[in-house]
């Protein structure tokens, strides 16, 4: 969802700012463009210009619901956590400035499930950035922890921002290549990790 009409803070909203990932605060009353609402939260611009995330909590600041989480924290607890709960899970983050999640952006380098002797599971996650000192990387790796963290079955969750090797456009799926206008040959693979899909 986009909105080519301003909107109008209705109170002063806690926001991250983009792409350096740092916390503020916009003053109530500042008008802001609706750029995407997808997996938990807002991006914005801001009519004095600046990029911005507004968490789901926040969405009354600018007169929205709370966008729906899409998530698999409710799945039957009594079903066996799988690779394809955890991926189904990570496709809930979005890139706050591109519209695609970042399983199919190709942000997750891998995903590996271990059980635990006391009992549930740890899942260790790799993932990169697009670009090396991303001011985001804390934001999408902090949501993803508590992604899943509430999954049923997961008891511990560690997340690794790694940039070796470097992401390149052609770790994207088809789906993310043809969404962003890239040609679906565009890139290839670096094999020392494999695409997770």
């Amino acid at each position: 969802m986009s909105s080519s009409e301003p909107i109008t803070l209705q109170r002063a909203c806690e926001v991250i700012e983009i792409p350096s990932g740092a916390r503020s605060t916009l003053k109530s009353g500042t008008k802001v463009r609706i750029m995407q609402s997808l997996g938990s939260s807002y991006t914005v611009t801001a009519e004095h210009g600046g990029m911005y995330r507004i968490d789901a909590k926040d969405a009354d600041a600018i007169g929205m619901p709370a966008p729906a989480a899409g998530t698999q924290a409710e799945a039957n607890p009594e079903e066996p956590l799988t690779q394809q709960k955890v991926l189904a899970e990570l496709r809930t983050v979005f890139d706050p400035e591109i519209p695609v999640n970042i399983v199919d952006l190709g942000l997750i380098y891998s995903s590996v499930l271990t059980p635990l002797e006391q009992g549930g599971q740890k899942v260790d996650i790799k993932m990169s950035m697009t670009a090396p000192g991303c001011g985001m990387a804390d934001v999408l790796k902090s949501d993803v922890e508590g992604k899943l963290s509430r999954l049923p079955g997961v008891k511990q969750v560690h997340v690794e921002v790694v940039f070796d090797p470097p992401w390149s456009p052609g770790r994207m799926s088809e789906a993310a290549k043809l969404q962003l206008g890239f040609d679906a040959d565009y890139g290839s693979s670096d094999p020392a990790f494999p695409i997770v899909r």
